[in-house]
């Protein structure tokens, strides 16, 4: 594997070449980093701050993004500082319950479905599998000063310790925030959904334990609160204001320790952050110029009702980490990005909106229109026989097989196997890259053809959960522990997954034809068959009839 390559120009400009460059260095431009060089690709992260930022921002993560921290090898390390948050509570201001959701400890990714952290444990572990990697630079205190870009790459202009640095590089992934600059660079308009509102942040570090709610929403008209864990030894109280104005006031000590008296005295905790946050709901015109790719805030930002601001681009890490790697490895063409927009935006979307409704509710100010808000919910709370959940949308367009049973462009489920040797979540047993499930009745008709050969020999990892586990030449044969596949396979009435790298359905097989023309499919896509053109067309030409 080879290293970013570093050479002195003229005038005293270093010229540093790389497969890719990523610009911010928060979690997702950590975890594009971590993925695009544990593949082997060269890579650059270039960051404006001198070190880690070191100040809790985002407090939540779901199953589905400590699946990726899985993959990258840090969330043994992270669950003992995590907390496992099993309930969401959204109240009124004379503390009825409105809104209860609930999450399991297994969710759909094996994993469970809601964490809260404290944010420097996880950059910190992040940054340590970067810097881990032979293929992997980082340079802080380095902003991006220009952008140009070609048909063959994109050229960075960075203002570094050294001097000036000019960064080559065949791709550009711009996860620079909010206020991105390489956005800004290209002119890059953003869709404003109107939800603008000024919120205080304390942050607060345990001194002893305190009995204070983890997870709680207060939709009280005279001063909407939210009170959220982060992590095991701190706890975040944010607090709307009427303007921005008012923190230069209300961010005094004095005032913020009235504001948290019902729950927290100065011998419980330390005051360690009081900062002052505009929630914003924006979305990228483009999310792709040429060669440019913009990621996580520099392509949306959401409210925080849902907790999903960082999930959403941890998201949009390993939709564009897996495309990334085809191209670079020469097995897909350049199009391949084009499906990045498509299958990410609606997501974002369903996500956005359904923060600003709950956003909505909960900053109610005026006291009757909150009277009616609760009489509201409060009845519909009553008759539902289920608390409320919000069902993430899977993929309609993009990377996926033209033909195919139910469940394509779904979230994979993820369950516990046993090899005989090993029992584990099946993503660690089999590793990164596109995955093939499939039940044992069809692993045996497999067996009879070359497919199986075929995949193994393109970097497909073949699984067949089942009953029991056996040796097998070219698939791992395991246990399905508790069923989870087996009910998984029955609901889809399916015998056959395959599963793209990001986790989502690339297509599903009922049975021996079908199960043909999936591998077939899959096999174009990570060998050198089909263009990307041809994998867009076909399908479009198959929705349509």
């Amino acid at each position: 594997m080879a290293e970013p390559d570093t050479v002195s120009g003229g005038s005293g400009t270093r010229q540093t070449t790389a497969d890719v460059a990523v610009v911010g260095y928060g979690p997702v431009g950590m975890a594009v980093t971590a993925l695009l060089g544990q593949a082997g690709h060269r890579v650059v992260a270039v960051e404006r701050y001198a070190g880690l930022y070191n100040l809790p921002r985002a407090a939540t993560f779901d199953d589905e993004t400590m699946r990726t921290l899985a993959r990258l090898g840090v969330a043994e390390r992270l669950l003992p500082n995590l907390r496992v948050q099993r309930t969401y509570e959204w109240r009124n201001g004379g503390g009825d319950l409105l809104i209860e959701q609930r999450f399991t400890e297994a969710g759909r990714s094996g994993w469970a479905e809601w964490y809260m952290m404290y944010q420097p444990d996880l950059e910190a572990s992040l940054d340590g599998v970067c810097r881990s990697l032979p293929t992997v630079r980082v340079r802080h205190s380095s902003p991006v000063v220009d952008v140009e870009q070609d048909h063959e790459g994109v050229v960075l202009t960075v203002d570094s310790p050294q001097g000036t640095e000019r960064i080559s590089a065949r791709y550009v992934v711009a996860c620079d925030g909010g206020n991105s600059f390489v956005r800004q660079r290209l002119d890059i308009a953003q869709d404003d959904y109107g939800f603008s509102e000024p919120w205080m942040v304390c942050d607060f570090r345990f001194r002893r334990p305190v009995d204070v709610p983890p997870a709680l929403q207060l939709g009280d008209p005279h001063g909407p609160t939210s009170i959220i864990s982060i992590g095991l030894a701190h706890h975040r109280f944010s607090f709307m204001l009427d303007s921005e104005a008012d923190f230069e006031v209300e961010r005094e000590p004095e005032r913020v320790w009235r504001r948290v008296a019902r729950y927290l005295q100065p011998d419980d905790a330390d005051l360690i952050r009081v900062a002052t946050y505009t929630f914003r709901s924006l979305i990228s015109d483009d999310w792709r110029r040429g060669r440019i790719l913009l990621a996580g805030d520099a392509a949306h930002q959401m409210p925080p009702f849902l907790g999903q601001g960082m999930c959403s681009g941890i998201r949009d890490a390993q939709n564009l980490a897996f495309k990334l790697d085809l191209i670079l490895r020469g097995t897909a063409q350049d199009d391949l990005l084009d499906t990045y927009q498509r299958e990410r935006e609606p997501h974002v979307r369903a996500v956005t909106e359904k923060g600003i409704e709950l956003g909505h509710m909960q900053t109610i100010r005026d006291p009757e229109r909150a009277t009616a808000r609760d009489r509201e919910l409060l009845a519909r709370r009553t008759a539902a026989r289920e608390p409320e959940t919000f069902r993430f949308p899977g993929l309609d367009d993009g990377l996926l097989a033209r033909t195919s049973g139910p469940g394509r462009g779904l979230l994979s489920v993820q369950g516990m196997v046993d090899d005989g040797d090993r029992c584990d979540r099946l993503d660690q047993l089999l590793g990164p890259g596109f995955h093939l499930i499939v039940d044992q009745a069809m692993l045996a008709s497999l067996g009879r053809t070359e497919t199986l050969a075929a995949l193994r020999q393109a970097g497909v990892r073949v699984a067949a959960p089942g009953e029991r586990a056996a040796e097998h030449p070219i698939a791992t044969v395991v246990r399905d522990v508790h069923g989870t596949y087996r009910r998984w396979f029955a609901g889809l009435g399916c015998s056959v997954v395959a599963v793209r790298p990001d986790f989502y359905v690339f297509g599903t097989a009922r049975n021996a034809d079908e199960t043909a023309a999936l591998t077939q499919e899959l096999l174009s896509v990570v060998g050198e068959v089909a263009t990307r053109s041809e994998i867009t067309e076909g399908r479009s030409a198959d929705d349509r009839s």
